[in-house]
C-alpha cells in the first residue's frame, strides 16, 4: 500500500510539503509529473499535473528518494508546492485516484520507518517529542534521543544480557557439558553490573520526564492573597479570574509556560482556609494534592495574613517551597517575626515590585533541577516501568542462579532482556540463537 499526506502545517502558507511513500511512487511520478523522472535525492523543478490529464495543478520542487535510502525505507516522493488549500486538495485528490494509494494514518510514516529498521522505538518517540517541543531544553533532549545515544545505552545492556543468556541456554541444552568456572563468574558479574547501572539510571529524579512533560509548579496560599494575579502575570494574559471576593478560585487552573528555556506547568489553586461549603472543601483538597505532586510550591501570603499555621506552615518548611509576601506596598508592619526566618520574597504584583527577584529564584530552582539532564536516559514513564521490571527479573535471576536451577533462572533472564527490548522495540528470540551459534559453535 502507498500512503500520502500533507507533512507541513495545515492552513494557508507560502510552502506546503506533501509526502508519499510506497511501491506506487514510480508510477505516481510517471502519471503526475511532466517530463522525465527526476534524479534521486535532487530537488527538481517540475510541473505537477492532474491524474490522467495534462492540466497543471502547480509548478514546484519534486524530490524522489528511492528505497532503502529514505525516511521510511520505501520509495518516497516529496512535492514542495505553494501552500494553497486548492493546490493541496487537487494533488491529494489525484493521488487518491491511483490504485493502492490512500491517505496516511497519523504517525504512519514514522511507523513504517520503525518497521523497516530505519529507526528504533525510542527514536520514533523522539520525533513526536521534537515536533511538540516548545522550549530549548525539550528540543535538545529530543535531538539527543534521535542521535541514537539513548538507544545505544539500552542496546548495550541488552547485548550483555543476551550474552550471558546464551551461556545459560547452552548449559540447559547441553547439560552434560560443564561450563568453565570463569564463565559462571562472568554470568554473575555481568548480571550485577547491568542491574546496578539500571538502578543508577532510575535514580534520576525523573528529570527526563520533567523536561518532556514540564516542571510542575503549584501556587498556594490563603484566599485572596494574589495567587491568580501571579499566574496571570507569568502567563502574560488573563488565565484565571481575579476578584476581591475571597474564594473565587475553586478549581485548579493550569497553564504551560516557558521560563528561561525550561518547560513549566504552573497551577493556580483554591485558597486554603476554613471552607464555606462542600465545593470549596473539594477545591482545597485538590490544592493540597497539587502541592504534594508538584516539583516546586510557591506559597503566597499577604501582610494581614502573615501569621498562619497548619498546612501552609508545613508547606513553607519544605525545601521545595518558595515563600512570597504579596501586597508588600501596603506595609509590612503586621508580618510576624516567626515568618521572617523563612526568608520570604516581598513582592507587589500590582506594582510589579521584586518580581524579577522571584523569577530569578524560580530560574535557579529549575537550573538545579535540570543539572543532570544531560546524563538522563529515561524520558517516559513507559521506559521507567520497563527498567523497574528488568531490575526485578535480574534480582530474581540472582536468587536462582546456580547450576542446578539454570532452567528456572533462564526464564528470569529472558524476561529481563525482553523488558529492555520493549523499550527500543526489539524482541527477537533469533538473536539468542545467533549468540549461541557464534559464541559456542554449536553443531560444529
Amino acid at each position: 500500500m502507498t500512503i500520502y499526506a500533507l507533512s507541513s502545517g495545515s492552513g494557508i502558507s507560502g510552502l506546503a510539503v506533501i509526502r508519499v511513500s510506497g511501491k506506487q511512487c514510480i508510477n505516481i511520478l510517471k502519471l503526475m509529473v511532466s517530463g522525465s523522472i527526476p534524479p534521486p535525492r535532487t530537488s527538481t523543478v517540475k510541473k505537477i499535473n492532474k491524474i490522467n490529464t495534462n492540466e497543471t495543478i502547480d509548478t514546484g520542487l519534486v524530490i524522489w528518494f528511492p528505497a532503502p535510502h529514505s525516511y521510511t525505507g520505501e520509495d518516497v516522493i516529496e512535492f514542495h508546492v505553494h501552500g494553497s488549500l486548492a493546490v493541496i486538495k487537487e494533488i491529494q485528490n489525484s493521488l487518491s485516484q491511483i490504485e493502492n494509494c490512500r491517505l496516511a494514518d497519523p504517525g504512519e510514516f514514522t511507523k513504517i520507518a520503525f518497521q523497516n529498521g530505519k529507526i528504533n522505538l525510542l527514536q520514533a518517540e523522539s520525533i513526536g517529542d521534537l515536533i511538540a517541543s516548545e522550549t530549548e531544553i525539550q528540543r535538545r533532549q529530543a535531538l539527543d534521543i534521535m542521535s541514537g545515544y539513548h538507544g545505544k545505552k539500552y542496546e548495550n545492556w541488552r547485548s550483555k544480557l543476551l550474552k550471558i543468556l546464551a551461556n545459560v541456554e547452552a548449559k540447559i541444552d547441553f547439560p552434560e557439558d560443564d561450563l568453565p568456572e570463569e564463565i559462571i563468574d562472568e554470568i554473575h558479574s555481568i548480571s550485577n553490573q547491568v542491574k546496578d547501572e539500571i538502578k543508577k539510571a532510575l535514580n534520576d529524579e525523573k528529570v527526563g520526564e520533567r523536561i518532556r512533560e514540564g516542571f510542575k509548579i503549584a501556587i498556594l496560599g490563603p484566599a485572596n492573597a494574589g495567587k491568580s494575579s501571579l499566574l496571570n502575570y507569568f502567563s502574560k494574559r488573563e488565565v484565571a479570574i481575579v476578584s476581591e471576593i475571597a474564594g473565587t478560585t475553586r478549581d485548579v487552573i493550569e497553564t504551560h509556560l516557558n521560563i528561561n528555556g525550561y518547560p513549566v506547568i504552573m497551577s493556580d489553586t483554591a485558597g486554603i482556609r476554613d471552607a464555606k461549603d462542600e465545593i470549596e472543601r473539594r477545591g482545597i483538597k485538590l490544592a493540597l494534592k497539587k502541592a504534594e505532586d508538584a516539583d516546586l510550591n510557591i506559597v503566597v501570603i499577604e501582610p494581614k495574613n502573615g501569621y498562619f499555621t497548619g498546612v501552609l506552615k508545613g508547606l513553607v518548611n519544605s525545601e521545595k517551597t518558595i515563600l512570597i509576601v504579596n501586597k508588600s506596598d501596603l506595609g509590612l508592619d503586621s508580618i510576624e517575626k516567626e515568618l521572617k526566618k523563612f526568608n520570604p520574597i516581598y513582592i507587589s504584583i500590582t506594582k510589579e515590585t521584586n518580581l524579577d527577584q522571584l523569577i530569578l529564584e524560580i530560574r535557579n530552582r529549575l537550573k538545579n533541577k535540570f543539572t543532570s539532564s544531560e546524563n538522563t536516559i529515561i524520558t517516559r514513564e513507559r521506559h521507567r516501568q520497563h527498567l523497574v521490571n528488568c531490575v526485578k527479573h535480574l534480582e530474581d535471576f540472582e536468587t536462582k542462579n546456580n547450576l542446578d536451577d539454570f532452567d528456572k533462572s533462564a526464564e528470569d533472564l529472558r524476561l529481563a532482556t525482553r523488558q529492555l527490548g520493549m523499550i527500543v522495540g526489539k524482541i527477537d528470540v533469533e538473536e539468542i540463537l545467533g549468540s549461541i551459534f557464534n559464541d559456542f559453535c554449536i553443531g560444529k
